[in-house]
């Protein structure tokens, strides 16, 4: 039997379904698109950049992989292998008990 995949079309939507789904998806066009594990080399350049970024950075502020951030555009979300965080994103996301950044909050600072 073949499933019907989840009308998604927000963010939001997103968030929700993604709370039970295996692994990493993107929203792309409503379609929820899986994403392929991390290689072991890119894994290791992450650990290395977060290494050398907790002696300048707040450690709160640091995260490896498995944040979901909001895009503008399609996709809808990413998720980064290495995040930068503003000060006040940590509290932001407790506030809305996920892993997250919505559009709404803070700009994004990139690593």
């Amino acid at each position: 039997m073949v499933q019907a995949q989840p009308q998604l079309k927000t963010f939001a939507d997103f968030l929700t379904h993604a709370e039970t789904a295996d692994g990493y998806y993107e929203l792309t066009y409503g379609e929820l698109v899986e994403m392929p594990p991390e290689s072991d080399d890119n894994l290791f350049r992450a650990l290395r950049l977060y290494e050398a970024l907790k002696a300048v950075v707040d450690m709160r502020q640091i995260r490896l992989q498995g944040i979901a951030i909001a895009m503008p555009g399609q996709p809808k979300n990413r998720y980064p292998d290495l995040t930068v965080l503003r000060p006040e994103h940590p509290e932001q996301m407790r506030e809305i008990g996920q892993a997250a950044i919505t559009l709404e909050m803070a700009p994004r600072c990139w690593s």
